[in-house]
């Protein structure tokens, strides 16, 4: 196999995991918002942007995961990375969910700072902040299993995880 098949090869399966968990969590999100914006006239989300959504935050990570600033607090409790990595990735995230509104408001007016302006005037802002923290609750928990994978080894954090089971249901 050449080295290019292999890096792309590796390169997709690294990008696996974390596309599945935000595919996961974006659809939580999209399920609040629906339930919160009932009644406004706002459209959902459908699966299939979440699903490009989640491939976009899966390929973010993988690149940001590729620079050397990424893991900045090797030599410190996880605590450290894992919150450098949450503020990064929530500040990402913010970006996104920012310009998905500033999307849609884009296209009812003639330019960008008409649609900045008509979204900063008309967004609902408890609506914008709780969907916020969610995604931070969310981004820290992705963080907190990524950083223990990186430490303890995938494999053996499957294995801790999920199994294998001991022989005695009983034992501990």
């Amino acid at each position: 196999m050449s080295n290019l098949v292999k890096t792309i090869k590796h390169e997709l399966a690294e990008m696996v995991p974390p596309t599945i968990y935000f595919f996961v969590i974006l659809h939580i999100v999209a399920i609040i918002r629906v339930l919160m914006n009932r009644g406004t006239g706002i459209p959902p989300a459908t699966t299939m942007s979440i699903a490009v959504a989640a491939l976009i935050l899966g390929k973010a990570v993988l690149l940001a995961n590729a620079f050397p600033f990424i893991n900045r607090f090797p030599a410190k409790p996880l605590i450290w990375n894992v919150c450098w990595k949450t503020a990064l990735y929530f500040l990402v995230a913010s970006l996104i969910h920012y310009l998905e509104h500033l999307s849609d408001y884009w296209k009812e007016t003639p330019g960008f700072a008409a649609a900045n302006e008509k979204l900063l005037s008309e967004i609902v802002w408890p609506h914008f902040w709780a969907i916020q923290i969610l995604l931070a609750v969310l981004i820290f928990m992705y963080c907190v299993a990524s950083e223990l994978a990186r430490v303890i080894g995938r494999d053996k954090l499957k294995k801790m995880f999920f199994g294998p089971l001991s022989p005695n249901p009983m034992a501990t």
